[in-house]
């Protein structure tokens, strides 16, 4: 089938600071290009720290002198939900931004990323007038009667840091609690995937947000976010990313007693029980492998395994793989995707050969499609949760199927990880259920299934895949600073 290219129009490549779209100091730029083709999209404007200055003053001066920290919740709430209504409309437009920069299938993003985003959005509007303290009735002290209640405040400014592998979907996570809460922003995209962030503040604009509350600086990584990362400005930094950079904010945000919310990936487990439901299973089983080419933080890549359904849980993933058709995101055949540039993929290749030097079985998959851009044949090894490719995050189509043959054994196979993000669990027993879920060590468990994080619920993990959480009450509280007053009465 011939891939149509719906119409979609590129954002200004620049900063947009102030409710401007402007250049980088010294006109400084950086390159976008197209992984299905390695066709240039667009040269973007790269941030210096000096604009990273200048967003950063910008956001604190709107939410010390401006409005959008003093309006009704209620206003805020209706602001946030006409953005919600104007991300539903450009779906296509932002979809199709995602798929030229990092090769994300165009009818996942319509049907998946920019609804979710929209979501984030609506929900938070809901929370814009229900940010409130607590009271309570004191104690005499001594002669004197007290009342005591809390004010429940906007922190200040966010400096978010965002990943290329969901950037409109987590640009929104970010961004929907804090501007609920009353606070501004300064965003810094990731290099590989700025357009739609660039696309999503200007609906911001339009839905009514007041110049300076949101801001782009899109950039390196070792300019604008370093920049953005150590601004004695930033009241919070919101990371999403590698471990190794987020050691590096938590790090520089510690030297300022600043809050920090880091999400920094995993190396989910799959528990896969002998009652599992394999009819219904399966399709999840292979998503949780093979989604977005397996650029997903939350990837269940370690497929635990009981021994008595072993190989029929590998025939299954080895027929989602053989059965992919990797290609050009805007086709409607395509199931998959792009890995997002040449050095990503180097990446994944390197860890297949690791798993081979280390003995682990490839059974079907382990090699880059013989075809113009960075695509990916899905993979499947048969291994043991000590090897390489079982301990670290890979970041693509390649998943380790491990066998156990007891639920003791699961859950530790499950737990000998640095990671703790989320694990899914497949079983009919309600019992064993709720057992392995109070016993894994991850912030999230899917029972029975996998799928985006809804914004109702806290989202982020424990060990190596971070601290904080994002989304739900627990993101509104992040968000916030709680203020205790004492009256005498």
């Amino acid at each position: 089938m011939t891939a149509t290219r719906p119409t979609y129009e590129l954002p200004d490549p620049t900063l947009r600071i102030g409710g401007r779209n402007l250049d980088a100091r010294d006109r400084k730029t950086y390159r976008s290009h197209n992984p299905a083709t390695g066709d240039l999209v667009v040269s973007i404007a790269a941030a210096q720290p000096e604009d990273v200055d200048d967003a950063v003053a910008t956001a604190r001066l709107q939410f010390e002198e401006g409005e959008w920290s003093r309006i009704s919740g209620a206003e805020r709430g209706r602001i946030l939900t006409r953005a919600a209504d104007l991300i539903e409309q450009d779906a296509e437009n932002l979809a199709a931004l995602e798929a030229i920069e990092m090769g994300k299938l165009f009818h996942d993003s319509v049907a998946g990323d920019i609804p979710c985003a929209a979501q984030a959005f609506r929900h938070f509007a809901g929370w814009a007038d229900k940010v409130t303290g607590t009271t309570a009735l004191l104690p005499d002290f001594g002669p004197q009667k007290r009342f005591g209640y809390t004010l429940r405040q906007p922190l200040g400014v966010l400096g978010a840091i965002t990943p290329w592998n969901n950037p409109v979907l987590i640009a929104a996570w970010k961004l929907a609690p804090a501007l609920a809460a009353g606070c501004t922003a300064v965003v810094k995209p990731a290099e590989d995937a700025s357009l739609s962030t660039i696309r999503l503040a200007e609906l911001l604009a339009a839905a009514g947000i007041p110049d300076g509350v949101v801001n782009v600086v899109p950039g390196l990584g070792e300019v604008a976010g370093a920049a953005l990362a150590a601004h004695p400005g930033i009241d919070k930094i919101s990371f999403t990313g590698s471990p190794r950079v987020g050691r590096q904010i938590q790090s520089l945000a510690g030297d300022t007693f600043r809050k920090v919310t880091l999400e920094l990936g995993g190396k989910a487990p799959q528990l896969i029980f002998a009652d599992a439901d394999l009819e219904e299973a399966m399709p999840w089983i292979a998503m949780g492998n093979f989604y977005h080419q397996g650029q997903v933080c939350a990837a269940g890549t370690r497929v635990l395994v009981h021994e008595s359904i072993f190989d029929q849980v590998v025939e299954g993933l080895v027929a989602a793989a053989e059965q992919a058709r990797p290609g050009d995101p805007f086709d409607a055949d395509s199931t998959m995707g792009t890995i997002v540039n040449a050095k990503q993929l180097d990446q994944i290749l390197r860890y297949v050969d690791i798993g081979r030097d280390e003995g682990a079985e490839l059974i079907t998959g382990g090699s880059r499609l013989d075809k113009p851009g960075y695509f990916m044949q899905p993979t499947v090894f048969r291994g043991t949760n000590d090897l390489t490719i079982a301990r670290e995050e890979i970041f693509g189509p390649v998943a380790t199927v491990i066998g156990f043959s007891t639920t003791e054994e699961a859950v530790r196979l499950a737990n000998t990880t640095k990671y703790g993000l989320n694990a899914m669990i497949h079983t009919r027993d309600l019992s064993r259920a709720l057992t392995v879920t109070e016993q894994l060590r991850v912030g999230t468990v899917w029972v029975n299934g996998w799928g985006v994080p809804d914004p109702a619920l806290p989202w982020g993990g424990r060990g190596g895949s971070g601290i904080g959480r994002e989304l739900g009450r627990s993101g509104i509280e992040a968000d916030t600073e709680e203020k205790t007053v004492h009256i005498g009465l």
